[in-house]
């Protein structure tokens, strides 16, 4: 049952009240890998990153809030009855309770365990980005929403990367692993598999010959973007050509995800008026 979002719901037998309970602890347990795999499914925080998953037909198991948290929160407190009504389970938790849960420094009252999205890959994929022992999770999350807004059909995640359901890759992802393919591959023979054949690989690398915008990218194409500490694998870059985006002032690279996000914008410019 969905309480009322006041003040005086933190007296409710409904209310969670302690971090011990067992589905607290169970939410818990999702911030590690392993048992996300095992249970497929994940746990997220905060109205934007919940609402974009609802928006893009994911169901959400359960929902914990916290009601002081969204006292003055019209927004949240409609949003929550209609997710309520559609036969969501909603367990408002105290503020405590709910900052023993949450990941953030600042909880936003609200967090949701929903299934892993497994969206299906495209059988005949146009843009293919690869993250390539990509371990900061704030870049592969940007990285991530760099590419749905450029329109990439599909992510593949390179063995000794992020994993990319990593709570702080969700949210610097911004909803975007909702509504973008991706796969994680433990090998680089299963990636090499979901290539689309004979198409041309890239790989961003600061000091190459070839610049980003004399790349052919009209056609599928795939691009590697390498982590910033190690930079890309051995096979990766025996696999593609490397690219560069000409630097005209003193700093010498850009970060894995703001150079990954230039090129990508340069691919979408080149197909769009390859279409027009």
């Amino acid at each position: 049952m969905l309480l009322p979002l006041q003040l005086e719901a933190i007296q409710s037998p409904h209310m969670i009240t302690s971090a011990k309970n067992q589905r607290i602890k169970d939410a818990q347990k999702l911030s590690r890998k392993r048992h996300r795999e095992q249970t497929q499914t994940l746990l997220m925080e905060g109205l934007r990153l919940v609402r974009d998953a609802v928006e893009s037909g994911v169901r959400p198991q359960t929902i914990f809030y916290a009601p002081t948290q969204l006292a003055n929160a019209p927004d949240t407190a409609d949003f929550l009855e209609r997710l309520d009504k559609a036969g969501i389970e909603c367990m408002p938790c105290s503020e405590a309770v709910f900052a023993a849960l949450a990941n953030t420094i600042t909880p936003q009252g609200i967090a949701a365990i929903v299934p892993l999205p497994q969206l299906a890959l495209p059988a005949h994929p146009t843009l293919t980005l690869i993250l390539d022992r990509v371990r900061d999770p704030g870049n592969a999350g940007t990285l991530l929403r760099s590419a749905e807004a450029a329109g990439v059909a599909q992510v593949l995640f390179a063995p000794d990367t992020v994993d990319p359901f990593n709570d702080k890759v969700m949210r610097a992802a911004m909803g975007a692993h909702f509504r973008l393919p991706l796969r994680v591959c433990t090998h680089w023979e299963e990636l090499q598999r979901l290539l689309p054949p004979d198409a041309p690989c890239y790989l961003a690398e600061a000091n190459a010959a070839l610049a980003y915008d004399q790349a052919e990218w009209r056609k599928p194409a795939v691009l590697v973007v390498g982590g910033e500490a190690t930079g890309a694998s051995q096979i990766a870059m025996q696999l593609a050509t490397p690219i560069a985006i000409p630097m005209l002032g003193h700093t010498e690279s850009l970060n894995a995800s703001i150079a990954g996000a230039v090129i990508l914008f340069e691919a979408a410019r080149q197909r769009r008026r390859n279409v027009l």
